[in-house]
């Protein structure tokens, strides 16, 4: 018999609910969703750090927050910065020694949306 791999997280499915609730959350308060995505762009913008840099630390934050949708939303967005897998698996390293051991468990998270999200 050989080795089973682990079951993965459905990252895909992880950003699309993340989406719907920002298109209930607006429908329930109109410009709720439309200011917290202001807000995403306003401080994921590029300045002195680029964006790509700049969605590699919520990546890490996400992690340390234990949130897989922050963790989907934000590992999508920097592959699309050009963030290439392993710059994101360096940023989940650093995640993990700040959060320790439940930070490195949600690591996984991270893998799996670098496969499901083609990360290179």
């Amino acid at each position: 018999m050989g080795e089973k791999k682990p079951l993965a997280a459905d990252m895909n499915r992880y950003y699309d609910q993340f989406m719907d609730l920002l298109k209930e959350a607006g429908k329930a308060e109109p410009g709720y969703a439309k200011a917290l995505m202001e807000f995403v762009k306003q401080a994921e913008k590029p300045g002195a750090l680029s964006t790509k840099i700049k969605e590699l630390i919520s990546i890490a934050l996400g992690i340390t927050a234990h949130c897989p949708y922050c963790i989907a939303f934000h590992t999508k967005n920097a592959i699309k910065e050009g963030a290439t897998r392993q710059e994101i698996l360096e940023s989940a390293l650093v995640a993990g020694l700040m959060g320790g051991g439940p930070a490195v468990a949600y690591m996984r998270y991270v893998i799996d949306a670098c496969d499901q999200f083609d990360a290179e």
